[in-house]
This record gives structure tokens, sequence and C-alpha cells, in this order.
């Protein structure tokens, strides 16, 4: 999935709705397409490979630092180094690397992301606590702070990973958690089917 350069949705506020409007979010009406057993999404950014990159660069500094460098003369400042730069690469690495791509898993009782090719970090949501799950046209970075895991006290959650479309889902607290994923309508049809069904009433309404 390319990362979308277009920027169209307001940022999140205290003031949003809970149903995920601050994120662009919109509601979709019911479908007739079949609702598989088991949803499965993904989004990438191949664009955090790059920071990735800058990362090992700085682990790989530290490294040689620590190897070829002479210990017989300003042992404080070379040790400082040596540290410093292996510490940001790995912060950098990891920061990076769980969220090249993320996962979203949607079953008749939870909803799951996992972030990385490790799964770590990873959030399960049961569905029972799920009360509605909208569509956003355009999450992006900005309107989170950033990418990666984010938390926001006056909105809720969120896995950026890529600009574009996402899923918002309103838990019963009235916070939501915002992912971005490829087909994110797909997956809204599918959770709103979930929850009809634990409701006894007709998708979509």
């Amino acid at each position: 999935m390319r990362d979308h350069p277009h920027e169209g949705a307001a940022a999140p506020d205290s003031d949003a709705p809970s149903d995920g409007a601050g994120s662009g979010a919109r509601p979709l009406g019911g479908a007739h397409t079949e609702i598989p057993e088991v949803w499965h999404g993904s989004a990438t950014n191949r664009v955090q490979w790059i920071l990735a990159a800058v990362g090992a660069g700085c682990l790989a500094l530290g490294i040689e630092l620590a190897v070829a460098s002479s210990w017989t003369s300003g042992l404080t400042p070379l040790v400082m180094s040596v540290v410093g730069c292996v510490a940001a690469g790995l912060l950098v690495l990891f920061g990076t690397l769980a969220f090249v791509h993320v996962a979203v898993r949607v079953d008749a009782d939870y909803l799951e992301v996992r972030c990385g090719h490790i799964g770590v970090p990873r959030r399960r949501i049961p569905l029972d606590l799920v009360v509605g799950a909208d569509f956003a046209p355009q999450v992006t970075p900005r309107h989170w702070g950033g990418w990666g895991y984010r938390w926001r006290p006056e909105q809720g959650t969120a896995v950026v990973v890529r600009r574009g479309e996402g899923l918002v889902l309103t838990l019963g607290d009235g916070r939501t958690f915002t992912v971005t994923v490829d087909d994110a309508e797909a997956a809204v049809r599918c959770i709103r089917s979930r929850l009809s069904l634990r409701k006894g009433t007709p998708a979509g309404t």
C-alpha cells in the first residue's frame, strides 16, 4: 500500500464526537456483501525502512567506536559516545520496524491488531466493548502527533503506520480506537455485522 500524500481530515479534539469524526470517519450504509467468518487486513509503509536504516547506522557506529577506538585516553567521553549511539540505534530500530507493518484480524469475538512482523505491540479488543465502527477516509500522523501507537487523552488511541484510510471503533466508555488498514470499509461492514448479530438487529441499522 503506497503512502497517500493527501491530507483532508480535521484533527481530533476534545469536542469531537465519539464516533470517530475527528479522524474524518463517516458512517457506512448497510451492505449486502457476504461477511467472512474471519476478516484479515493489513497496511504497510515502506518509507519506515529508511528510518530503520538510520537506526542501524547509529548502532553500527556505536559498535565501531567500541571496537576500533583507543581506550587509552578520554575514556568517559568515549563510553558516553558508544552508549549513546547504541541506545539511539536500538530505539530508532525498534520504533520504526515495529510500525512498518500492521495486521488486523476480526472474528466473532475480537478485533486484534498486531504491529510489526513479529506482532509486537499487540492489542486485542473484545467486540462486547465496541458500540460502533466507522470508516475514516484520511488518517494522518499529523492528526495523532506522529507514527506508531498513539494516545490522546481527549480522544483515545490509534495505530498509525501510514496516511490513508482507516477503521475507527467507538468503545463503550466513549473513547475511540483508530487503526490504519487497507480496505477499511470491509472491516467496518464485518464489525457492524458482528455487532448487529449480538444485538439481534439487522446489519447497517
